[in-house]
């Protein structure tokens, strides 16, 4: 745990499930999945990461949200916010900063993430704390679960 002032950057915990979720709906444009972001979901994503995911909490609530994970070989952020009014104060730098030193504590040397290309926000910050763009690769998917549905919030 890492504290400053009244920020505290700490490790995400079941527990936090209804605060981060809660704050994920208030994220413009972020995409809530129907299974992967249930309550049932996050449990089964922490309980094979319990280190890497992190929460940033001030005036007694949740403000910020790295859901962080790796496969062994490569860690990898998903849905990364700050709540509004809580933002451009060091944040999510803070929360990337820890999610990464508790990838490096599992061995893992790489870290990627995905931003949506219209999420000017986000591109710009990761630009700025020193993300490197991939330019030189395609990135492909496919569903497995149809009823897993992207749910979009409100621009």
């Amino acid at each position: 745990m890492e504290q400053t002032g009244k920020l505290t950057i700490r490790t995400m915990q079941i527990g936090d499930y209804e605060s981060v979720y809660g704050l994920w709906t208030k994220i413009r444009g972020l995409g809530i999945r129907s299974i992967d972001d249930s309550k049932e979901g996050i449990a089964r994503f922490i309980r094979r990461n319990p280190t890497t995911s992190i929460v940033a909490e001030a005036d007694g609530g949740i403000v910020g949200a790295i859901l962080c994970g790796h496969d062994g070989r490569r860690g990898c952020f998903y849905h990364v916010c700050v709540k509004e009014g809580y933002r451009k104060r060091g944040i999510g730098k803070a929360m990337a900063v820890a999610a990464m030193k508790a990838l490096k504590a599992e061995r893992i040397n790489k870290v990627c993430l995905i931003a949506f290309a219209d999420n000017e926000g986000g591109n710009e910050f990761w630009k700025r704390v020193g993300w490197t763009k991939r330019c030189d690769l395609n990135y492909y998917d496919f569903t497995l679960n149809e009823e897993n549905i992207t749910r979009f919030n409100e621009k």
